[in-house]
């Protein structure tokens, strides 16, 4: 059993909270698999997919040399990939290990003068030692999915963004279609978690369990209307299958071309949108 004694992300001696024990489980989950994470999943041709709609959604949005927050930054595959074009990115993370993963990458694309690194929780960006303010926030993968307190990374977001500065997160929301299709092949459990409610649903990594939690977009917007407006809300992994279906895109080339096709042409459209694996959603800090 976890001590109470644990201390937070950022060195706090005080006892942690159960929301804070369960971010801490998932950090633990994290540091057993940096070492392997980018052997795992960096050839995986739809993670590939998920990368490149990723950043085209957010690139749209970026200006020219902009100052970018990534919040659960892992092994800075995101990071290196932005500071390459140009932008000063300051990379956060629970993960000490998969902080150290982006530290090396980092010196070995020598790109130090473009990434700064910072081990945080994403709940408690109070005490970033770089607070910004930034051009754009960003948060790839459903990191955010890793707390049940999103509420409160959501409202640190309005001190960190300059006016008229965007937040691009991708998260995973409380119904996917893919999954609930599994229910034909009796993977009841697989099919309903996304359910789970209040306490989140149990998920594991190299035999750590921690807890998650899954957000509609609704959820963002209510909890955001007052100092954010939506620029763009899409599906990912809607109709092309989430990554977790392994080799479906090698077993099935032609047919992963054609749903790629159409997922492409109607990701923003009702109801592909809001039934995908994830969804990514932009918005605006308001002038």
């Amino acid at each position: 059993m976890d001590s109470p004694a644990k201390t937070s992300a950022t060195g706090n001696n005080e006892p942690l909270s159960p929301q804070q024990m369960a971010e801490q489980k998932a950090a633990g989950a994290f540091d057993k698999q940096a070492p392997i994470f980018d052997e795992l999943y960096g050839p995986d041709t739809i993670i590939r997919y998920k990368r490149k709609r990723v950043r085209e959604h957010t690139e749209f949005f970026l200006q020219p040399a902009s100052r970018i927050l990534e919040l659960n930054a892992g092994t800075g595959e995101d990071a290196l990939y932005f500071a390459g074009k140009g932008h000063q990115v300051h990379a956060t993370d629970i993960s000490a290990a998969m902080l150290a993963q982006l530290e090396t990458k980092v010196k070995a694309a020598g790109l130090n003068g473009h990434i700064t690194h910072e081990q945080c929780s994403f709940t408690e960006l109070e005490t970033l030692q770089h607070p910004g303010p930034y051009d754009h926030i960003f948060s790839n993968f459903a990191g955010l999915n890793c707390t049940g307190r999103l509420e409160k990374v959501l409202d640190s977001f309005q001190h960190l963004l300059k006016p008229g500065g965007h937040v691009t997160m991708v998260i995973l929301p409380r119904f996917c279609l893919w999954e609930f299709l599994l229910l034909l092949k009796g993977k009841f459990k697989t099919a309903f978690r996304r359910f789970a409610g209040r306490k989140g649903a149990r998920a594991h990594i190299e035999g750590q369990y921690f807890r998650c939690w899954y957000y509609n977009p609704s959820f963002i917007r209510k909890r955001m209307k007052t100092t954010f407006e939506v620029c763009r809300l899409e599906g990912l992994c809607t109709i092309v299958p989430p990554s977790y279906m392994e080799n479906f895109a090698e077993k099935r080339p032609r047919l992963y071309k054609w749903l790629q096709k159409k997922e492409d042409k109607w990701k923003a459209g009702w109801p592909w949108r809001v039934v995908g694996d994830y969804y990514i959603i932009t918005l605006r800090k308001k002038q």
